[in-house]
């Protein structure tokens, strides 16, 4: 796996993690109530995955070889993306800090 393939994993590790670990939406707005609902975390790391993939498309056109994609790619990488993004979850609703 090439350094741009290892870079894209890193990367979507970090972003699959970023809604659990903060109370802003997209780590820049603060919200009214000073606390992100479950949804609104659920939305953020969907709007992520859709980051993290227009990121990964770049690189692969920079490299020069596109190929096409069916919908099996995109459910095998969400899964994956979810996958990424257990131990933030984990942190944040199973661990009880006293």
């Amino acid at each position: 796996m090439s350094a741009a393939g290892w870079f894209i994993v890193l990367l979507a590790v970090v972003f699959a993690n970023l809604p659990f670990v903060n109370q802003r939406l997209l780590c820049v707005i603060p919200l009214n109530g000073g606390r992100k609902s479950a949804w609104w975390r659920l939305a953020e790391l969907i709007v992520y995955y859709f980051v993290i993939g227009a990121v990964g498309k770049a690189l692969e056109a920079q490299a020069g070889n596109m190929f096409q994609q069916e919908w099996q790619f995109y459910a095998i990488t969400a899964c994956l993306f979810l996958v990424f993004a257990f131990p933030g979850y984990t942190v944040r609703y199973l661990v009880k800090f006293r």
